[in-house]
């Protein structure tokens, strides 16, 4: 299943400048979604990150990951409406630099819920060139 921008604002609360996909390309509720953000020179992190030479803030290609997630928790009936807390990160690895130009790629596999908190192994790629990989938690809770 894929999801436009405006199927996506559905589902998160998010909204300019933090919310952070583009498009869903793959969706398999409660298991796994996929998504897309072109990242574009006019992104207002590249001001201050770095005005010499713009580069993606960490922190914010692992928010773009959770927020995959999150689609895929959220697209579930019992979930509609709620929220995706970020619970933490482990085993983050950052491998190669994300730029104005790139197109990144999001990847996010939900591993296990336990109540309302749930884990998930991400990645993101430039290119098919592994960017960011780790391991997510979150937490469901009410608006």
């Amino acid at each position: 299943m894929e999801l436009n921008f405006e199927q996506i604002r559905e589902i998160l609360p998010h909204r300019s400048p933090f919310l952070l996909i583009d498009r869903v390309t793959d969706l398999v509720p409660g298991e796994s979604a996929e998504a897309v953000k072109c990242v574009s020179g006019n992104e207002p992190f590249f001001q201050g990150h770095f005005p010499e030479k713009a580069v993606m803030p960490g922190v914010l290609i692992l928010e773009a990951l959770a927020q995959t997630g999150a689609v895929a928790i959220l697209s579930l009936p019992e979930n509609e409406g709620k929220l995706a807390f970020f619970g933490g990160v482990k085993n983050c690895r950052f491998r190669r630099q994300v730029v104005p130009g790139d197109v990144l790629n999001l990847r996010c596999y939900l591993t296990r819920m336990r109540g309302s908190v749930g884990f998930g192994e991400v990645e993101a790629t430039v290119d098919g060139e592994t960017a960011v990989t780790g391991e997510i938690s979150f937490a469901i809770g009410e608006v």
